[in-house]
């Protein structure tokens, strides 16, 4: 364990099958969480179990578990509370988005589905912490926007991930205004590209996707999952009691020109 940052509280991490949500809820743990993760993936959850095992970290699991249904989300809620008490920390980390230029985008099975898998997911996760959050006193909801609901990227058909990114940018906004009178914070990451198991065949086989995403970085390296999850446990922790609707734009300075 790295620290005491996160000691006794309760964190439900979504999507920890890989990337952001995985990095996140191993980095809590270290700092002394107790973890419940989810993901649609069975196979990749258990992975994820596994690694923290061989860490001795307190992380499990729930799985597989659809975020789009709100009764997979209550059911989710409702097992942290089962088996650690309650909720001090949400965090939505599981997202899909498909990627295409508006003259190739379907609309049902792109765009609507992008934005069921960006922004609803995070609406129906944050739903069905909420009472939780409530009888708790309060805690701290940190969805993740992206550099791409900031700036546009050259070459990158993301039109309805900036929607949906976007989306997620204004609600948490407005999701601390209403948790404020709780004690519930809600805050946003909004990072620049991080190689995961999604984004590294985009960076391995499109042509140029590459060299277009580093010229735009200041700090000339592509993000790891660490790097949100050092953000996101100051986040979650009390060192950030007086911060809400903010937006952390962890992105090597990629929106900064």
């Amino acid at each position: 364990m790295l620290s005491n940052r996160l000691r006794d509280k309760v964190a439900v991490v979504t999507g920890i099958g890989s990337g952001i949500g995985q990095g996140c809820a191993l980095m809590f743990a270290r700092h002394g969480a107790r973890v419940l993760g989810c993901d649609i993936d069975a196979s990749s959850a258990e992975h994820a179990v596994a690694s923290a095992r061989r860490e001795n970290l307190p992380v499990q699991s729930l799985h597989p578990c659809d975020m789009s249904v709100p009764a997979d989300a209550e059911r989710l809620m409702g097992t942290a509370v089962e088996r650690f008490g309650g909720i001090d920390i949400l965090i939505n980390a599981a997202a899909f988005g498909a990627f295409a230029w508006i003259e190739d985008m379907d609309y049902q099975h792109q765009w609507k589905r992008t934005l069921i898998g960006e922004l609803d997911v995070v609406f129906v996760a944050c739903k069905a912490a909420w009472p939780h959050f409530i009888k708790r006193g309060g805690g701290s909801i940190i969805n993740f926007a992206s550099a791409n609901a900031h700036v546009a990227l050259p070459g990158s058909p993301a039109l309805a991930h900036c929607a949906g990114k976007g989306g997620v940018l204004a609600m948490t906004r407005q999701l601390a205004m209403e948790g404020a009178p709780h004690g519930i914070r809600a805050n946003t990451i909004s990072p620049a590209l991080v190689v995961t198991s999604a984004t590294q065949p985009v960076l391995d086989n499109v042509p140029g996707f590459r060299e277009t995403v580093m010229e735009k970085l200041m700090i000339k390296r592509l993000g790891q999952p660490e790097d949100i999850g050092w953000c996101a446990t100051f986040l979650a922790s009390d060192e950030s009691s007086w911060v809400t609707a903010a937006d952390f734009r962890i992105d090597g300075g990629a929106t900064a020109w």
